[in-house]
């Protein structure tokens, strides 16, 4: 298994857009990918391939997350995946 953390920039966090964007990025990995959580109200673990799972933990700009992949192409996944979120997931 490996994780990394990182920053969310997009200007309104993880919503409908940027989620989505996300969740098929990570479907595209074998790999199991989640991602832990924690703001003032919850503290929590999301499935990063569920849009449902991605949208309930309300992430916001600013937030960090810590992305957990474990399987075959875990190092892949990871990378495109930080990739991804550094760079706004299209926003």
């Amino acid at each position: 298994m490996v994780s990394k953390k990182v920053k969310v920039i997009n200007p309104s966090g993880l919503h409908l857009r940027p989620a989505g964007i996300l969740c098929n990025k990570a479907m595209n990995y074998k790999s199991s990918i989640t991602f832990d959580y924690q703001d003032k109200v919850k503290t929590g673990t999301a499935n990063a391939k569920s849009v449902l799972s991605v949208l309930g933990a309300c992430v916001k700009t600013g937030d960090e997350i810590e992305i957990h992949c474990d399987g075959e192409d875990e190092e892949e996944a990871l990378k495109d995946l930080t990739e991804a979120i550094e760079s706004g997931l299209g926003e």
